[in-house]
């Protein structure tokens, strides 16, 4: 008869513990009910709970509330699982139960690999490798696919789920509407009330298992005057700006208006001063009311080369402008005592680092690089990155990297300047480049050479803008990224083996030989318009692959 007994009171070690009893019973079908209750002072059957708790040294912990130490000692009968926080005695009990067997290879039940086995002893302690580990919403959602992601995320030790957007309204229509898909299903209208309550319900999921919950990104520029954001990247030539934000918007070409009729794209004037009160407490008023965010990420607009031209915004450069308006937040935040860490964006026009103004409290801030227009035909150089003389900002004439090695070391000149702050990636592996390879294998390989290579130049992890169904033909890249995430030592070819052989069976070499030969057929830097035969037919014309193909 087994027992798991809590050690900590908390509802995500209660969680943890009907998970833990979940699989057993799965495992052992015929070990009988297993009973979980509340004994803190408890000496057998499987005790779970914080590693403080239980008297065990967490000091390899820069901070506990956000670095994940798992600790595993058990026999046939029981033992300890635990973590330094809540969530990670979660990962502990997935972790006892992966040594023991058990997989998920992607989301939903049909990814479960639960094998009929008793339980080993298991000996085993390790704190992840990266801070950040984490997942966004991104394309085209279904809400029943970001609940199975948020399960899945906790399962590969993967810490962090963000949500863009106070209301992700245009990821959603993106599915409902069914544009691509018109002849075979019927558009599904939704309305921003229904996607609030969508986002409340993974909210709620997110806190059942202890994840840091980082929220927002772009929509700011637009919000905090009025203008709404919700229909995402559409054109909306009659979304009005109300009166009093007409003079807030950015002047480009001569102009004040919604940047090429998108609110999500427009910047406004950074150096007027009621306008940034504005932003200022509109963020402060979000933070106030949704106190359950971890990381409020306050990012400027989407758009590029389409920063205020106005004499005043002239004097300094964006990120000067975005430095001066985060302090100001920074104050006001201080001014309602509340802690809300702010993760601002390095990104388009702010990749260039500020030249004049510095953080004045670090400590709340953390910098994030997003390196939209990156190849992903490199990876991260593991090496010390040298020969990038950085390039000084050209108002609304940028030119943006295509090198990562040159985007590192941009995000490493604007840590230098801003007085040591994390510095984490928003990557885009899953954002529309996992279509464009047509090897997962090959992919994977890219994945876990990026992570290890953003690991040598000190960054803290990385969180995926991906979509949320990137699982075809099989999941091992987002498998790879969560593995090497949390341990970068992960040594990528007895991952392939186990992924394979659990997923494919016996057989597996045979589908890994077919995943090689695709790159034979397919021509990746055609599929990602790099090849263009002629740019006036188009990006993706190249007869040379369609030869191949």
């Amino acid at each position: 008869m087994y027992r798991i007994n809590k050690i900590t009171s908390s509802h995500v070690v209660d969680f943890a513990a009907e998970e833990l009893k979940k699989y057993l019973r799965m495992m052992m079908p015929r070990c009988g009910e297993i009973e979980i209750e509340y004994a803190p002072e408890a000496k057998e059957g499987f005790r779970l709970g914080l590693m403080q708790d239980l008297g065990l040294d967490v000091s390899e912990a820069p901070d506990v509330e956000l670095d994940d130490i798992l600790h595993i000692d058990t026999d046939e009968k029981g033992g300890i699982i635990a973590g330094d926080n809540p969530r990670s005695v979660l990962f502990a009990a997935y972790e006892f139960l992966k040594i023991n067997g058990c997989r998920w290879l992607y989301p939903g039940i049909d990814g479960e690999y639960i094998p009929i086995r008793d339980i080993e002893p298991v000996k085993y302690h390790k704190m992840a490798d990266n801070r950040f580990r984490g997942w966004c919403n991104e394309g085209a959602e279904v809400q029943y696919d970001m609940l199975l992601a948020i399960d899945f995320a906790a399962k590969q030790n993967m810490n962090i789920f963000m949500q863009e957007f106070d209301i992700p309204k245009a990821y959603y229509d993106n599915f409902y509407n069914h544009q691509a898909n018109e002849k075979n299903r019927e558009p599904e209208p939704i309305n921003k009330e229904i996607v609030l309550q969508w986002k409340r319900q993974c909210e709620a999921e997110i806190s059942k298992r202890g994840l840091e919950y980082h929220d927002m990104g772009h929509g700011w520029t637009a919000e905090s005057f009025g203008i709404s954001s919700a229909n995402g990247w559409k054109r909306e030539y009659d979304n009005p700006i109300p009166e009093g934000s007409k003079d807030i918007v950015a002047l480009v070409g001569g102009k004040r208006d919604l940047w090429e009729g998108i609110a999500l794209n427009t910047n406004f004037c950074m150096s007027n001063e009621r306008a940034r009160k504005m932003m200022v407490d509109y963020v402060v008023d979000y933070a106030e009311l949704n106190n359950n965010v971890d990381y409020l990420h306050v990012w400027l607009s989407d758009g590029c080369n389409n920063h205020c031209e106005c004499p005043e915004c002239q004097k300094l450069i964006p990120s000067d402008y975005y430095v001066i308006l985060l302090n100001e937040l920074d104050e006001a935040l201080e001014k309602k005592g509340l802690d809300t860490r702010i993760v601002f964006c390095c990104y388009y026009d702010t990749v260039y680092p500020p030249e004049t103004v510095t953080l004045n409290n670090p400590k709340r801030f953390s910098v994030l690089l997003g390196a939209i227009t990156r190849s992903y035909m490199e990876a991260v150089s593991k090496e010390d990155i040298k020969g990038y003389e950085l390039d000084k900002y050209k108002r609304n004439e940028n030119v943006f990297p295509k090198s990562i090695d040159e985007y590192v070391a941009y995000a490493k000149e604007w840590k230098r300047r801003c007085g040591g702050v994390d510095v984490f990636v928003y990557e885009y592996h899953f954002w529309i480049h996992q279509y464009r390879e047509m090897n997962p294998i090959r992919y994977a390989e890219l994945i876990n050479k990026d992570i290890i290579g953003y690991h040598a130049h000190g960054f803290s992890g990385i969180v995926e803008d991906g979509s949320q169904r990137s699982f075809f033909p099989c999941g091992f890249p987002l498998y790879t990224y969560a593995a090497t995430l949390f341990d970068t030592k992960v040594d990528f070819e007895e991952l392939k083996e186990d992924y394979f052989s659990h997923i494919y069976g016996e057989d597996w070499r045979e589908v890994e030989g077919f995943f090689r030969k695709l790159n034979t057929v397919f021509d990746t830097y055609a599929n990602a318009g790099m090849k263009s035969a002629d740019m006036r037919v188009g990006k993706f014309y190249c007869p040379e692959a369609a030869r191949k193909l």
